[in-house]
């Protein structure tokens, strides 16, 4: 239908068609009774050929196909998944940090007083070492990954390179460039946006947020299997609370007790979980793509597949120089100062125009 015609003119269309479509209803004079099924079969089909088409002209225009219908239908879904997910994004900032600093306690009230006591010089320092520098790196990494913004696309620069334009911030979007729903606004080099981090995962923080990943894996499973004999023994002291009579521990041992089964649960359980994700954006690095661009390449090579062709990724240059220009990583001297060490390094290149030219063995995309 015209935008420029008015109610009137809409109300009165809306009924000659549902008039036409009453007409369709009544049966023809004159039918014998042997041809009614026919007849009943023929009208039936007739009269659903027309109601889709009845539907389709109250809505229909030459940009509208079944997805955008379902984006339409689906929209106050999408708005209340959104505005949640934007709220409860505080409330998981504030879990991460609490559940981090209920472990740093109990292994500085606990873990640290045992060690001391029982294990050698060398393993009290190899553990005093290695826990600081995990704690550091996780604490550094969270801090950047929240507080970095991921990169917007510049608003007021017209003539940039783009791919498309934005349909809800209606700016051009650079290559890699997606728009986040919940911060609404695009992100350049969005991957998703993380409810862990109340933020968007874009180019700009990209490396905080694997970084962060990874160490705090490290850092719970160091935790989980250096616990690990303190566990079984604070599990079989609980399991005496029920016998008779009552063990003689004081209120301290059964704090510590149930304090270490906590860490150990809480500390395999993320390392479990954390590590399957760490795992999957590890796959998507090597692989040179991000958790958005993974879906659409898998669209893509359906789709050449069908035409007998090919899909080569552009932004993949090989696994090592994917993980070198994640971390920014230029010289032998950089894996040491900018991976094992806290750096505030900005990414390569600006996020709006990539380098799709490195040099490989096989040709680029068909």
């Amino acid at each position: 239908m015209r935008s420029g015609s008015s109610w009137r003119c809409q109300l009165s269309r809306a009924m000659r068609l549902a008039l036409r479509w009453c007409r369709l209803r009544r049966p023809q004079k004159g039918v014998r009774g042997g041809e009614t099924k026919p007849w009943i079969s023929g009208r039936l089909l007739e009269l659903w050929i027309y109601s889709k088409l009845l539907l389709k002209s109250l809505y229909f225009n030459s940009l509208s196909n079944s997805d955008t219908l379902l984006d339409c239908a689906f929209e106050p879904v999408y708005w209340i998944v959104d505005n949640v997910t934007r709220w409860f994004g505080v409330v998981f900032v504030c879990l991460v940090v609490l559940l981090t600093t209920s472990v740093v306690v109990i292994v500085y009230l606990f873990v640290l007083p045992t060690f001391f006591s029982t294990y050698p010089l060398h393993w009290v320092s190899w553990h005093l070492c290695c826990g600081h520098w995990l704690l550091m790196m996780v604490v550094f990494h969270y801090y950047k990954a929240i507080t970095t913004s991921p990169g917007h696309p510049p608003k007021d620069k017209i003539h940039i390179p783009s791919v498309s334009i934005c349909k809800k911030c209606i700016t051009p979007k650079p290559p890699r460039t997606h728009h986040c729903s919940i911060c609404n606004m695009c992100v350049l080099k969005m991957d998703h946006h993380c409810p862990w981090l109340n933020n968007c995962v874009g180019h700009l923080n990209h490396r905080y947020f694997i970084s962060f990943c990874l160490y705090m894996t490290l850092g719970c499973i160091y935790c989980s299997i250096s616990s690990r004999t303190l566990f079984l023994e604070a599990y079989s002291a609980v399991e005496a609370y029920y016998q008779t009579p009552l063990p003689p521990y004081t209120l301290r041992e059964t704090t510590a007790h149930k304090s270490i089964i906590f860490l150990w649960v809480l500390t395999s359980s993320v390392a479990v979980a954390l590590g399957g994700l760490s795992l999957w954006h590890l796959i998507l690095i090597s692989r040179g793509e991000t958790s958005v661009e993974r879906h659409i390449n898998n669209k893509e090579i359906k789709r050449l597949r069908e035409k007998g062709k090919m899909f080569k990724n552009p932004y993949h240059h090989g696994v090592m120089n994917n993980w070198k220009l994640l971390f920014g990583v230029e010289k032998r001297s950089h894996w040491f100062t900018r991976v094992l060490l806290p750096s505030s390094h900005l990414p390569n290149g600006d996020g709006i125009t990539w380098d799709c030219t490195f040099i490989r063995r096989d040709p680029m995309a068909i």
